[in-house]
């Protein structure tokens, strides 16, 4: 995924600004949690006039109060805050805003594929005989789950691909709109859960157990993974979601989803980049309203906790606020300092699986520290960085380059060769195949080249954050960014 370029950089827009073209418009709006909720511009087209404040018309349209970017939950139209301002003037002289949903070519055929999926795949209660049903949940861990809990969340089993396949439901008519199967690997002693999502993930918009919220629920918990929120609302009975991409990243476009719950806890997992993941997406969700379960021997994830026979109550009970005052006395921080002690191995960052020469230099990669390369042109420093940064991105931590020096499209080359472990050039054949395994990495890049301004490319790496999470920034390199009239400034 490219960011914008340097021709073209997305326009931003304050929440000031919004609320003053709202109200310039007379469109009514009032304030939520991460958006502005307003009446929906393409549900009812024979009105050529925005809704006034005295007609009764339910608020369906969100605007991310960050990006201005909108959500329609009606009718699933989107867009950014200019396609906003636009459908405004259009609806003005009387011309009905195009809410048709365009899908592309690929993301239909995924669909249609999806659908194939789920009509092969069965019920876990349906399979041959008991043997196979308890063989099948003792493999995934779930054999704690009851029937009831998986019917109840649609959760089927497809049998020749030995994956569970969880349903994507549109939340306006509850169609299938897109499937994730995830089945075990055992590599040694540990067992890993392999997960492919059709569509791709980047269209795969999905919190897991969304239609089964009511308008009435007002706390919710979050969690980073399909089993979990089958665990929790099996034991506790609350409103339970999965993110699609578990502690990776909330899409922006999924707030609007999130904004009738007045009290949200986010329960992402066991380790420690679930515990920084939850502290992140809090800040997008509003810290006020959101509660942390903080990971620890006694809280592991939900489905570990009820295989365990622990408390899940408790535990909700027990998370902290995820907003803190600005003054705190130790006995607030007392938990967090033992957890530190209790997991160095966590606290010392995600280590680099190919260099461990640079674990012991660096221990592993930590957000909010600075690392600087520096080597005599041609020595490798590119390369190098490369590799090291595709390293942490198969891992899950999202990443930026910012390549100033050379060209997104040779960078590519070099990371596509360095991923495939071999030379492409030799093997056409399998380009496609890796190719489309490179672009699941939470991988983007910058558009910029040569010397920049600082405050356009610093503006681009915020948006970049608030949008795809990115954990980790690579600017390569320094000079070329700073431009070299600048050096004698203070850097």
């Amino acid at each position: 995924d490219v960011l914008p370029s340097p021709e073209g950089p997305v326009p931003s827009v304050s929440i000031t600004e919004i609320r003053q073209y709202l109200r310039a418009q007379g469109i009514p709006f009032h304030d939520g949690y991460s958006c502005l909720h307003t009446p929906s511009l393409f549900t009812d087209s024979r009105e050529n006039q925005p809704p006034s404040p005295s007609t009764n018309v339910p608020y369906t349209l969100f605007i991310d109060k960050t990006t201005g970017s909108f959500l329609c939950t009606a009718t699933l139209a989107e867009g950014t805050w200019q396609d906003f301002q636009a459908n405004v003037e259009l609806r003005h002289r009387g011309i009905p805003p195009a809410s048709s949903e365009e899908t592309e070519e690929g993301t239909r055929r995924a669909r249609e594929d999806a659908r194939c999926i789920w009509e092969r795949a069965l019920p876990l209660w349906d399979l041959l005989d008991e043997d196979e049903t308890n063989k099948t949940k003792a493999m995934f861990g779930i054999s704690l789950v009851r029937d009831a809990t998986l019917k109840r969340f649609g959760v089927r089993y497809l049998r020749t691909a030995k994956s569970l396949v969880f349903p994507w439901f549109s939340p306006r008519d509850a169609t299938l709109k897109g499937l994730k199967l995830v089945r075990v690997e055992k590599k040694g002693n540990a067992i890993a859960y392999v997960e492919e999502t059709l569509p791709r993930f980047d269209s795969y918009r999905n919190l897991f157990g969304l239609p089964l919220i009511s308008r009435r629920d007002t706390e919710l918990v979050l969690t980073g993974w399909e089993l979990d929120a089958l665990a929790l609302h099996q034991a506790t009975g609350v409103a339970s979601l999965a993110l699609p991409r578990g502690g990776t990243c909330l899409p922006p476009a999924l707030l609007p989803y999130l904004e009738q719950f007045k009290r949200i806890t986010l329960w992402l997992g066991e380790d420690l980049r679930s515990w920084e993941a939850a502290k992140l997406f809090a800040r997008k969700l509003n810290l006020k309203r959101c509660s942390l379960v903080r990971p620890g021997d006694l809280q592991p994830r939900p489905l570990e906790a009820l295989n365990q026979g622990l408390n899940l109550t408790k535990i909700l009970r027990a998370a902290l606020p995820a907003s803190h005052k600005s003054i705190v006395s130790f006995r607030q921080l007392r938990e967090e300092v033992f957890g530190e002690l209790v997991n160095t191995e966590q606290v010392a960052g995600i280590k680099w699986a190919r260099f461990p020469e640079l674990n012991k230099l660096l221990k592993g990669h930590r957000r909010g520290e600075l690392t600087i390369f520096t080597g005599p042109t041609g020595s490798g420093k590119t390369t190098f960085i490369s590799e090291y940064a595709l390293d942490l991105c198969m891992q899950g931590v999202c990443t930026l380059w910012g390549s100033f020096e050379i060209n997104n499209v040779r960078l590519a080359k070099i990371m596509l060769t360095q991923f495939a472990t071999q030379r492409l050039e030799d093997q056409l054949e399998l380009y496609d195949e890796w190719a489309d395994r490179f672009e699941d990495l939470p991988l983007y890049f910058m558009t910029f080249h040569g010397q920049q301004n600082i405050k356009t490319v610093i503006d681009t790496m915020q948006h970049a954050v608030y949008m795809y999470d990115i954990t980790h920034v690579v600017v390569d390199n320094l000079q070329f960014m700073m431009g070299h009239e600048h050096l004698s400034v203070d850097r």
